[in-house]
């Protein structure tokens, strides 16, 4: 879906123009808090791996139950215990059904006050932005984009004050905006 070209001087001015009123929404808040024990043990189980399928993309399921538990425990205690953020990213990548968009979510909601999740749309919004400057449709995601949107977006939450999480919403609320075209139902 085509953007709008964003009337705003900067990616700061874009955020913060979308960024009050940001609150999370209550599932993913109630999902975030039924992770916390699998980050106070250092892993994922291969039901919370299921459980943070549905929430981001259904259409995956199918190959995420192809994972056995002790893969799932075995993949996401040696990614939580990665040093570098590519490790990270790119050991998630090894379960099946794992893209970077998944891998992404299932950091963020396991671990909500470090990481947004990676969203086409909102990679979208930053390409129109000029703030990356490939992959301009947000499509086959590498860990080097993971990187840096992750820096992109821990960098501009530090400077407002707020979430890496809550800068990925307001630039989802952007592309909502500026979008050309009826991707988003009017209420």
């Amino acid at each position: 879906m085509a953007l709008r070209n964003p009337p705003y001087p900067s990616l700061q001015d874009l955020l913060l123009a979308y960024l009050s009123g940001i609150q999370e929404d209550p599932g993913t808040h109630e999902l975030c808090r039924r992770l916390r024990p699998a980050r106070a043990r250092g892993y994922l189980t291969r039901k919370e791996l299921i459980l943070v399928c549905r929430w981001k993309s259904t259409r995956a399921l199918g190959q995420i139950t192809r994972n056995s538990p002790a893969r799932v425990v075995s993949i996401t205690r040696l990614a939580f215990q990665a040093r570098t953020e590519i490790e990270k990213i790119e050991r998630l990548m090894t379960l099946r059904g794992v893209g970077v968009p998944m891998a992404s979510a299932l950091l963020m909601l396991t671990f909500p006050r470090l990481y947004p999740v990676l969203d086409i749309r909102v990679w979208q919004v930053l390409y129109a932005m000029k703030a990356v400057t490939d992959n301009p449709g947000g499509v086959g995601f590498t860990g080097r984009h993971w990187v840096c949107y992750l820096d992109l977006l821990r960098r501009l939450a530090r400077k407002l004050g707020v979430r890496p999480r809550a800068a990925e919403r307001a630039l989802l609320q952007a592309h909502r905006a500026l979008q050309a075209g009826t991707l988003y139902r009017r209420a």
